[in-house]
């Protein structure tokens, strides 16, 4: 008994040494959430969301179903205010990052990016495609400070390569995001004011509207589940399954003495 004492404290220590992913450490407990609005939140269609949704200071959800909540539905509350929070607080830190590359004036689309902070005096555009390239550290960060607008055409999509990973990919917008129909992005967007998801978008990511509200049509959002996460989940795992057997053969001995 003693032995099990000891091995299940070291695992629950193990347990507390685990990484948090890049979102989870900036954006805190609005992590969880694949949309949180601030006004209002509405969905079209068969929206489907892999992950909490909520709304605060207001408390209107509506459009849930037909739309699926794979997650937690907030409508106003201590959980939903204290995402909202936290959506501040990482949306006040990535604006106050150093950008590397000032992209004023060119549209997204046909780029290929590496790790860093880039920058948007007034709106930014994606048309086409855009390439984010994290040279094989799939903990690399890539994120956007956008002055006012952020928007996508029909049919843009975001392409991540080498180990890029959308839990690393943030969007700072200073007042509201739009992505045309069909358009497949990745990131998590923090909007100043509202997102609004056009018919078929999806997001592989999370919109976080921190003054107004979120709009969708026919949408899928997935939460990133990101690399590192993943396999730390697993070795805790295999922990826990390799001391369990460890004690059943201490347990045969025992037996046969």
């Amino acid at each position: 008994m003693k032995s099990k004492s000891l091995i299940l404290s070291a695992l629950v220590a193990f347990a507390a040494f685990l990484p948090q992913s890049e979102a989870g450490i900036i954006l805190g407990s609005a992590d969880s959430f694949a949309v949180l609005g601030s006004s209002t939140v509405t969905s079209t269609g068969n929206t489907v969301l892999n992950g909490n949704l909520g709304v605060y200071p207001g408390s209107a959800i509506t459009g849930f179903p037909p739309g699926i909540v794979n997650g937690t539905t907030y409508t106003g509350g201590a959980v939903a205010q204290q995402a909202q929070v936290d959506a501040l607080a990482a949306y006040n830190i990535l604006a106050g990052e150093v950008s590397i590359q000032n992209l004023t004036g060119q549209d997204l689309g046909g780029l290929t990016l590496v790790p860093g902070v880039r920058k948007f005096n007034t709106s930014a555009q994606l048309t086409g495609i855009l390439t984010l390239d994290a040279l094989g550290d799939i903990n690399a960060r890539f994120d956007f400070q956008i002055g006012s607008t952020l928007t996508t055409a029909s049919g843009a999509s975001v392409l991540l390569i080498n180990g890029a990973q959308a839990d690393n990919v943030f969007w700072q917008v200073g007042s509201s995001a739009t992505l045309g129909t069909g358009t497949s992005f990745d990131g998590s967007i923090l909007a100043d004011q509202s997102i609004t998801f056009n018919t078929g978008a999806s997001l592989y990511g999370r919109a976080l509207a921190l003054n107004a509200a979120v709009t969708l049509d026919n949408n899928l959002i997935t939460v990133p589940i990101p690399e590192p996460a993943t396999f730390w989940a697993g070795a805790f795992c295999a922990s826990v399954l390799g001391a369990r057997q460890w004690l059943a053969v201490r347990r045969r001995k025992a037996g046969r003495s």
